[in-house]
């Protein structure tokens, strides 16, 4: 399982295409800094292929005043989450 790690929303940046599009069906997707923004129910469309293994990164939602206003699809997590994934994972790849 490799954990993909985005810091760009769709609204801004089109490399979370390039991101999903070498995901294999195991692979986990992690919204970071302005990424985060993705989560948002306007914006988390473009991450269906990858529900339920779709995360946000918390403390970037909260220095963004959104905390809470995640979709129900995207599973928070703090950044001992954070370390977990990348414990998890065989390798991670940064998409910036």
């Amino acid at each position: 399982m490799i954990l993909h790690i985005l810091n760009r929303p769709p609204s801004s940046s089109l490399v979370y295409r390039e991101a999903l599009a070498t995901m294999s069906d195991t692979d986990r997707l992690l919204l970071v800094e302005d990424g985060v923004l993705g989560a948002l129910t306007s914006q988390v469309r473009h991450f269906q292929q990858v529900e339920g293994r779709l995360f946000a990164l918390r403390e970037d939602l909260h220095a963004r005043g959104l905390e809470g206003q995640c979709d129900a699809s995207v599973q928070v997590v703090d950044v001992d989450g954070f370390v977990t994934l990348t414990e998890e994972a065989d390798k991670t790849v940064s998409w910036f």
